[in-house]
């Protein structure tokens, strides 16, 4: 098991923003995770990436507790929805910077560059580049340790249909490597092109765990999207 979630929960403010949850997640799985704004959905990827405490539960990642943030930080690449890039730097200088903050080989910067067709752009600040791009280089950025969990929220926010197929390119690319991948969407057709599994939040709750052929079938899509 890669991920194991016992009664992962996060209050906020006196209000339930996740209610306790539980699930597990398989090495190579690429799961959805969809539900109306609100639902938890972020904030269960911020508690999994490390960027927020949870109220109460367990997780463990790769065996990996989620109180060992420490250790937790090489598991996991996480990408939030907006790009938290250093806006007036070059593409190749983002990711030295945390090339040298896990300290990996430059070799890996060429990797990343050539994978996620970014050589025209390394020299180019990130103010320049369209959010097409601005993706395109954050999700890199989260493989240069090569992590073996890839975290995305809303990956393909803001984006036209072109950048969208782009983006859904490379992430299938990525999870053909053997990474295990989970995202948000509020987009039917990227949770048909991309899921192999489904989470449904409701107010908190995990209302639905299945397969992408039940879930549009189910009252719960009809509910959500229809």
């Amino acid at each position: 098991m890669l991920i194991e979630v016992q009664n992962l929960k996060k209050v906020y403010q006196g209000n339930r923003g996740l209610l306790p949850i539980c699930f597990e997640v398989e090495k190579g799985e690429f799961i959805a995770i969809v539900g109306h704004n609100g639902a938890g959905k972020s904030t269960l990827l911020k508690i999994l990436g490390g960027w927020i405490l949870p109220s109460g539960g367990q997780a463990w990642i790769d065996g990996i507790d989620l109180k060992n943030r420490l250790a937790l930080v090489r598991k996991i690449g996480f990408v939030p929805e907006t790009p938290k890039l250093f806006e007036f730097f070059s593409v190749e200088y983002n990711l030295k910077l945390f090339a040298r903050l896990f300290k990996m080989p430059f070799s890996r910067i060429e990797a990343v560059l050539n994978a996620f067709n970014l050589l025209p752009f390394r020299h180019d600040q990130v103010q320049v580049l369209s959010k097409g791009l601005k993706q395109r280089v954050s999700i890199g950025r989260s493989l240069l340790d090569d992590p073996p969990v890839l975290l995305l929220d809303e990956p393909t926010s803001g984006l036209d249909f072109e950048m969208t197929k782009d983006i859904y390119k490379h992430l299938q690319t990525v999870h053909a490597l053997g990474k295990t991948i989970l995202f948000t969407s509020h987009r039917p057709e990227e949770v048909r092109t991309l899921a192999t599994r489904i989470l449904v939040l409701h107010q908190g709750a995990l209302v639905f765990d299945g397969q992408p052929d039940d879930y549009f079938q189910s009252k719960t899509h009809e509910k959500l999207f229809l």
